[in-house]
């Protein structure tokens, strides 16, 4: 008996992006490699589903203003104790609800927001540095806070945010990108996009920041940081998105860190697994002051 084809969750305009790229890369290279630039830094906006909406509906909302945009911020608790919480690409703050209840047991407020140009916050298009102006803003209102946890890119965004000088006393990453390669292969992938198009956004991101896109990796980040840093990497090995290759080399580059291996979870479902939030919130309670 064959197996069952998995279910392309693709959203339908990336289907037809990957479609269409390749044949106007052919004709219109000039046109095709801006178009990917610009792609790259727009990030889809998914609706919440409704048990997220009931998760922010019981927290407090504020705002900061990063970047030019007004930011929607979260806070569910009251605690001299905060733990931040940083979604991906295309995310939001409330993918951490289950997260939640678990943190405030545990004695910690928890604090979130929605990214620039990403759940109700202002904003078409962003980047990894506005995403690290706005958890500086974040620090502006709550301090110093005992921990961060974060989902895919908002490990990059920790971890060079620590570079910059951020102080971070705890990070725990989950399904994130580390290896800078690696993450423009997969956009590549994404769209159906060449070499071609490769060289040129690298040299784009040069020409905008005066860096080089590896430098805004984690695996740089981590090469760079001047600050220790309590480290703890979730990965699950069925993670379609995000190899297994990405912790390895980060732990490498700092041997203090502790990897949490789970499987079945894939990149999203990590983030509503019992057994991965109580972990978490272990690691996080063992290097909380007193």
């Amino acid at each position: 008996m064959s197996k069952k084809k998995k279910k392309d969750n693709t959203p339908t305009l990336l289907k037809v992006i990957r479609w269409i790229y390749p044949k106007v890369e052919t004709i219109f290279p000039w046109l095709a490699h801006r178009f990917a630039v610009n792609l790259f830094f727009t990030p889809l906006r998914y609706q919440s589903p409704e048990k997220e909406l009931k998760a922010g509906s019981f927290g407090e909302f504020f705002t900061v203003t990063a970047a030019n945009k007004r930011i929607q911020c979260y806070k569910w608790g009251s605690s001299e104790k905060t733990v931040v919480v940083i979604h991906g690409w295309a995310g939001r703050a409330t993918q951490f609800r289950r997260f939640v209840k678990p943190l405030l047991a545990a004695g910690y407020q928890v604090v979130g927001f929605d990214g620039p140009a990403h759940g109700r916050s202002e904003g078409k298009k962003t980047n990894i540095l506005e995403f690290g102006e706005t958890l500086e803003k974040i620090y502006e209102v709550v301090g110093i806070p005992e921990a961060i946890i974060a989902h895919s890119f908002g490990g990059p965004v920790s971890l060079v945010s620590a570079m910059n000088g951020l102080q971070i006393k705890t990070l725990v990453t989950i399904a994130s990108p580390t290896i800078a390669e690696d993450i423009l292969d997969s956009y590549l992938q994404i769209i159906n996009g060449s070499v071609r198009t490769k060289e040129f956004f690298k040299k784009e991101v040069v020409r905008q920041t005066g860096k080089p896109f590896y430098e805004f990796s984690s695996l740089y980040a981590i090469k760079n940081i001047n600050q220790k840093i309590n480290l703890l990497l979730v990965y699950d090995e069925d993670d379609r998105e995000i190899s297994l290759m990405h912790p390895q080399a980060l732990m490498q580059a700092y041997p203090t860190a502790e990897l949490m291996q789970t499987k079945g979870l894939g990149h999203n479902r990590i983030l509503k697994d019992d057994t991965v939030i109580k972990g978490i919130v272990t690691y996080i309670q063992r290097y909380t002051s007193v």
